[in-house]
């Protein structure tokens, strides 16, 4: 029965690649320019072999191709956090957005963006260290002696941190309006206008992140059995803590700095990726990677393409499904 259910896993994990290959497939293709998925693969092979005409190299190398790249990378990234933060919160409503840690990072960017834009190279760690910040702001307050961390205590606590970060954004907002409109699309994490440069810049990270994701997935699992059996195994629980943190607000704040505030992501795939190969984060933080990549490109896909030639960022799409979504498992969790 146990090889049964593993090969069942293992046949989910290759179907969800194989999704996110078409849909890759199908997102480059989609746009003004429509393109078959013949057309697609076969102008895609010689758009990067440089054997493509210059209208080819620019719808795809320089447009299409650059932003589903950013949306796999950022998908991922935050699909891979929300499972992290599940683990050290022992919370199935942890999530970068919900806990403060994505607002936290956005504070320190934009405050970059908006009043000393020449120091532009430092907003990757400026992020990092805002969400930092919020993830400590909320941990401390969430957490009792008696009783650890619960689910309500952890919502009340992101929902105070968001409404003080979401003050600081728009006092920032007021005070540099004339600014403002060249980080609006950011605000609303839209994936719109970048290039192969901002994938560049984002690929580094992100594999770092990813590394030191799936080589935690020992001590996720740990959490994951809960205190007790924590203690029994001889595990420092804080330092079990702190590093999950760590690595989970790196992949949320690196995200932020690059395409703004998504989110949900860290909420819905990690939820779903339970629900299709268990709890065991050997399987379920692989599967989520994956899965993050997919809603997200979907999702920002959707938003270019369904009311051109007006574009929804990927942003107000994830919070148009992923509202919803988190009302249903507040209601199904009892709160």
């Amino acid at each position: 029965m146990t090889q049964h259910i593993s090969h069942r896993k293992a046949a989910l994990l290759v179907t969800a690649c194989i999704m996110l290959v078409v849909a890759v497939l199908l997102s480059i293709g989609l746009g003004s320019v429509r393109l078959t998925l013949a057309e697609t693969i076969a102008e895609t092979i010689e758009t990067i072999l440089g054997h493509g005409d210059a209208a080819s190299q620019t719808i795809l190398w320089d447009i299409r191709i650059p932003r589903v790249f950013l949306a796999l990378l950022i998908g991922a990234n935050l699909a891979a956090s929300g499972a992290l933060l599940q683990a050290v919160m022992q919370n199935p409503l942890a999530d970068p957005g919900l806990t403060g840690v994505s607002s936290g990072a956005a504070v320190t960017v934009l405050f970059i963006m908006l009043v000393v834009p020449d120091y532009s190279y430092l907003i990757p760690l400026a992020a990092i260290i805002g969400g930092g910040v919020a993830a400590g702001m909320v941990y401390s307050m969430a957490w009792k002696k008696q009783g650890g961390l619960t689910p309500v205590r952890i919502i009340l606590s992101g929902v105070a941190v968001n409404a003080v970060f979401g003050g600081a954004i728009g006092l920032l907002s007021i005070l540099y309006s004339d600014k403002l409109p060249g980080a609006l699309q950011w605000m609303n994490g839209s994936l719109s206008g970048k290039g192969m440069g901002d994938v560049m810049v984002m690929l580094p990270y992100s594999i770092v992140g990813w590394i030191a994701a799936l080589l935690s997935i020992r001590q996720a699992n740990i959490l994951r059995l809960g205190e007790q059996v924590a203690h029994n195994l001889g595990q420092n629980l804080h330092r079990l803590r702190l590093s999950l943190s760590i690595i989970a607000v790196y992949l949320a704040a690196v995200s932020v700095s690059t395409v703004g505030l998504v989110g949900f992501i860290g909420l819905v795939v990690p939820h779903m990726a339970r629900m299709l190969v268990g709890s065991d984060y050997r399987l379920s933080l692989p599967f989520s990677l994956v899965l993050g990549s997919l809603v997200l490109l979907v999702a920002d896909t959707f938003g270019r393409t369904s009311f051109a030639p007006l574009e929804i960022p990927a942003g107000i799409v994830m919070a148009i499904v992923g509202g919803p979504y988190f009302l249903y498992l507040m209601r199904k969790g009892g709160m």
